[in-house]
């Protein structure tokens, strides 16, 4: 039988400074072919040319990769200010409704740091632009000295609710994650359970309250070493088991 299809939703980049392109890092390509068993198709977050009926219709999952734009802070009713950092309006327009339609037509979803607090703004959820500015906070964002793989090495533990979803995946109520970003959740959504809390109290994983299929999110980058970390490998494969039922829904 082949292989379920997963779209990778990219980014938007300059090639050589100056020639626009939409990317996606090879480690979630890989994250998702070797461990959740699907093929990858790169979705470019382009509205006008991609649209949310097309890919619920196409696909049989969803990825939203972690990337350097924010979430416009219009989307959630602030203020946009230097410490926003970059926007990529076009991903939040294809995105934002992409998650609600996932959810409610049971088309398993995962989301990646930025996926992350994507979750949280498509469902009436605000995001702080500097989390290491609240008081009693940690900087979450990467050391920028070092190689690539210390950069997106362990960093610090992750509490998940016993007994929740996260921590039936991961067989522990505990967790060692890595930490790449500067914006994190600031109110939380209604419809989102929060699972898994930083040693500062920030939220860290997530999963969608009703969902009709997987809607899960994290904070943190597991698509790095995917195949072989510990804590990545579970939370693809069970990603990857979502497909695999919604396929066997939909033979019948």
């Amino acid at each position: 039988m082949a292989r379920p299809v997963v779209g990778i939703v990219g980014n938007h980049n300059l090639l050589n400074e100056e020639y626009p392109i939409q990317c996606v890092g090879e480690s979630n390509i890989e994250a998702v072919s070797q461990v959740a068993g699907a093929l990858p198709l790169l979705v470019p977050a382009l509205p006008d040319h991609v649209s949310v009926s097309e890919l619920i219709n196409t696909v049989d999952g969803i990825v939203l990769t972690g990337g350097r734009p924010n979430v416009h802070p219009q989307l959630y009713g602030h203020e946009a200010t230097e410490a926003h950092g970059t926007f990529d309006l076009d991903r939040d327009n294809l995105v934002l409704p992409l998650i609600r339609a996932c959810v409610e037509t049971g088309v398993p979803i995962l989301g990646i740091c930025r996926g992350f607090q994507e979750f949280n703004v498509a469902y009436g959820g605000t995001l702080h632009p500097e989390i290491r500015d609240l008081p009693g906070r940690m900087n979450h964002r990467m050391d920028p000295d070092g190689t690539i793989d210390e950069k997106f090495g362990k960093t610090h533990p992750v509490a998940l609710t016993p007994g929740g979803r996260f921590a039936r995946i991961f067989g522990a109520d505990e967790v060692v994650v890595n930490t790449l970003h500067g914006q994190g959740l600031l109110e939380t959504a209604t419809r989102l359970v929060v699972e898994g809390h930083a040693e500062d109290g920030t939220p860290e994983a997530l999963h969608v309250e009703g969902a009709a299929a997987f809607a899960m999110a994290v904070q943190w980058h597991p698509e790095w070493n995917a195949p072989t970390n510990p804590v990545s490998r579970p939370l693809f494969q069970a990603f990857g088991q979502a497909l695999t039922a919604g396929r066997l829904r939909q033979a019948g």
